[in-house]
């Protein structure tokens, strides 16, 4: 009697082992790398010292490449835009006359052209399509030549970087195919392609949440997402799985 309880128990055992085994492969979370969207940010700033008169977007918005921004009193610039081409004017009839030089004509045409070159400079535009990120100034604000008014990321390029010990340099080489997920419930998978591995080792970022792991040295890895429909954003958490990677 004794015996039969011992084998059964034995049983019983070895059967929670291998249900705990089993759920372990079935149910096991794969590892994945943590990293950051980055994308290309542009900042904005005026060529001219003048006060803002329009601004004709906010954060968020979606631009165009020359699309106007903002744009700039330029009073001064106006005024002096205005004469120049007056002057060219007059200097041109006399030239037909030949009541003046062809230097005078030519310094008159260049004082005209240089005119209507700072007049183009009071139109903000965006030298990219992409979305505004940050607006950093209000119409009737004085502003100066390096002062930001906005940044602008350029959401066709983004990428992230996650960072892997020496042990798993192996398992990665350039233009890998790797999937990525969002850090949220029902993430879509995305796909990325590493285009990037950092030559030398560092230590882990500082982002990073325990002690441990900040002081291992580690390789950064660059990985550049397909964001066609603008899912990514700068600033997103978002989770790399690499191939044979359990």
């Amino acid at each position: 009697m004794k015996k039969r309880v011992l084998l059964l128990a034995a049983a019983i055992v070895l059967i929670l082992v291998v249900f705990l085994v089993l759920q372990d492969l079935v149910f096991r979370t794969p590892f994945r790398y943590a990293g950051t969207i980055e994308a290309t940010k542009v900042d904005i700033s005026p060529r001219l010292s003048s006060t803002i008169q329009s601004i004709a977007v906010q954060e968020g918005d979606s631009v165009r490449k020359d699309q106007p921004l903002a744009q700039l009193t330029c009073d001064d610039v106006r005024i002096t835009a205005a004469q120049a081409a007056r002057d060219f004017a007059r200097a041109a009839r006399l030239l037909k006359r030949g009541s003046v030089s062809e230097d005078v004509y030519e310094h008159s045409q260049t004082q005209y052209a240089d005119a209507q070159l700072r007049l183009s400079w009071c139109d903000i535009t965006s030298p990219l399509a992409g979305v505004v990120l940050t607006r950093y100034r209000e119409p009737g604000e004085v502003v100066a030549p390096g002062v930001k008014l906005f940044t602008i990321a350029d959401l066709r390029d983004v990428w992230a970087y996650i960072y892997i010990a020496e042990t798993q340099l192996d398992k990665v080489h350039l233009d890998m195919k790797v999937r990525a997920f969002l850090d949220e419930p029902h993430s879509p998978e995305i796909s990325g392609t590493i285009i990037k591995i950092n030559d030398e080792a560092e230590f882990t970022p500082k982002n990073v949440q325990t002690r441990e792991e900040r002081t291992r040295l580690v390789y950064g890895v660059k990985i550049e997402f397909v964001n066609s429909d603008g899912l990514l954003k700068p600033g997103m958490p978002i989770e790399v799985a690499l191939p044979g990677r359990p």
